[in-house]
């Protein structure tokens, strides 16, 4: 696929990386030449330097025969621009745009075809703000994943000495939660991906992937570490358009104090928050985080735009207390380096949205995607078409799909002929339309079923595509 990226900041080239290993044709335009160098010493793609809005920068970089443009800039307006001139000057088939103005959101009409022409607007404010909310409401994971409308969760948790599980081989999940069918898709130990079976031992501090429809998924956590007390106060570090966003959100529910260093857009920030308490101040300052008590915070998030800032913000709150410590850390190498050791969870912004962005990329019929550990291995759920003449996986026992090395089926999400009552431990009955199935060896793939996998390499993901693309025969 003939694919150009619009912005080679953190967002363009985390795509770039991603695209690239999979055999796509890639373009990246920029105004910092620099950028483009430093993409092009490490990747294999082409590169124009020039304004994204310039058609003839556009035609430089190939626009007439692009499959695709994804425009990613730091400008919502230059990013809507590009899109009206790849569609009425240049025909793109398809135009992806950063916008991160909720007021264009708000608009359909905008992004339509009679406005900008825009196929699908992604705001990664928004997708990082989603995701930080879901891992307050399960505090104990490292990743909180949905997957078929949110029917199924994959949860990352590290594996506690101690915990029911923890020395133990995975077949005795079954018998220790009997009413509860879940499934482990990878186990990371260090930078060792393990694709395991029932008698795969989980080790202290291993990195543990599991599936489980979403009313178990807590049950299945607890097995493999200590359930933490449910999060209540919140600190947050910086009132950008994350901070502010995960502020509103979060104060409805939780008891939230927000830090901003520039006084005007502290005034701001409290302006738009109903009960948040906004001080004026310095994150990394040890003075105003004793004054602000915490040491009593469930909770302290570093979300400004410096990373170093958000490091030394979380390590101090740390130390002086606070319960668990989030930090927003663009560099991967940073990320990577902190996570794991006095700082909780570091949070990529750019490996956050890439999912979002490879769902509407990726070859066959594609419903969600989401990027783990960092970009290394991948999560996706994609749908069966065809039948057993026309399709590689349909009609086949899990067993007997020639999987690639490091691919495992996680569950099946199957649509129901007719609705069934079900009811869930400590709630009330509920009606449900699909049905949850573990990937196990025996499970047959029918049409039309959600298939949830796992993905260790993904160098590995063509491969896997292959296996639901829908041969010729079908009609």
């Amino acid at each position: 696929m003939k694919i150009i990226i619009l912005g080679a900041g953190q967002v363009g080239s985390t795509l770039a990386e991603n695209l690239v290993s999979e055999q796509n044709d890639i373009t990246v335009v920029d105004l910092d030449a620099s950028k483009l160098k430093d993409l092009q010493d490490r990747f294999d793609l082409r590169a124009v330097a020039g304004s994204a809005a310039d058609p003839r920068i556009l035609a430089e970089a190939g626009i007439e025969d692009a499959d695709m443009l994804i425009a990613v800039t730091q400008s919502d307006e230059t990013n809507l621009v590009a899109c009206k001139i790849a569609s009425k000057l240049f025909n793109t088939p398809t135009k992806i745009a950063r916008v991160r103005a909720a007021g264009f959101m708000r608009r359909p009409e905008i992004l339509s075809e009679d406005g900008f022409d825009v196929d699908f607007a992604i705001c990664p404010e928004q997708i990082v703000t989603e995701y930080i909310s879901k891992l307050i409401e399960f505090p104990e994971a490292l990743q909180v994943l949905d997957f078929a409308n949110g029917r199924v969760t994959m949860v990352a948790v590290r594996a506690f000495e101690g915990g029911p599980l923890v020395g133990h081989p995975l077949k005795d999940l079954r018998r220790h939660i009997p009413s509860v069918d879940s499934r482990v898709v990878a186990i990371f130990r260090g930078d060792q991906a393990i694709i395991p079976d029932g008698d795969t031992f989980v080790e202290a501090n291993d990195e543990v992937f599991c599936l489980a429809d979403t009313d178990h998924v807590r049950k299945v956590m607890h097995e493999l570490r200590r359930m933490d007390k449910p999060v209540k106060r919140v600190m947050i570090a910086g009132g950008g358009n994350i901070g502010l966003r995960l502020a509103k959100a979060l104060e409805p529910r939780y008891q939230v104090k927000l830090i901003e260093f520039n006084k005007r857009r502290a005034s701001e920030v409290a302006a738009q928050l109903s009960n948040a308490l906004v001080l004026h101040g310095d994150a990394t300052d040890e003075e105003l985080l004793e004054m602000e008590n915490v040491a009593e915070m469930d909770l302290f998030l570093a979300l400004t735009n410096d990373d170093e800032n958000n490091i030394m913000a979380c390590l101090l709150a740390k130390r002086m207390g606070a319960r668990r410590v989030v930090a927003l850390i663009n560099r991967r190498s940073y990320a990577e380096l902190m996570q794991g050791g006095e700082i909780d969870i570091a949070i990529s912004p750019a490996q956050a949205t890439i999912g979002k962005l490879l769902t509407r990329i990726r070859r066959g019929d594609v419903v969600a995607v989401h990027s783990l550990r960092r970009g290394a291995a991948e999560a996706l759920e994609l749908i069966a078409h065809g039948d057993e003449r026309t399709c590689k996986v349909i009609g086949k026992r899990v067993e007997d799909i020639q999987l690639p090395r490091g691919a495992a089926i996680g569950a099946i999400v199957r649509r129901l002929e007719r609705p069934q009552a079900e009811r869930i431990e400590g709630a009330a009955t509920t009606t449900r339309d699909s049905q949850v199935l573990m990937g196990h060896h025996d499970i047959v793939i029918k049409p039309d079923d959600h298939v949830i996998m796992f993905v260790a390499n993904k160098r590995m993901i063509p491969r896997v595509e292959k296996l639901f693309q829908v041969g010729y025969a079908f009609i």
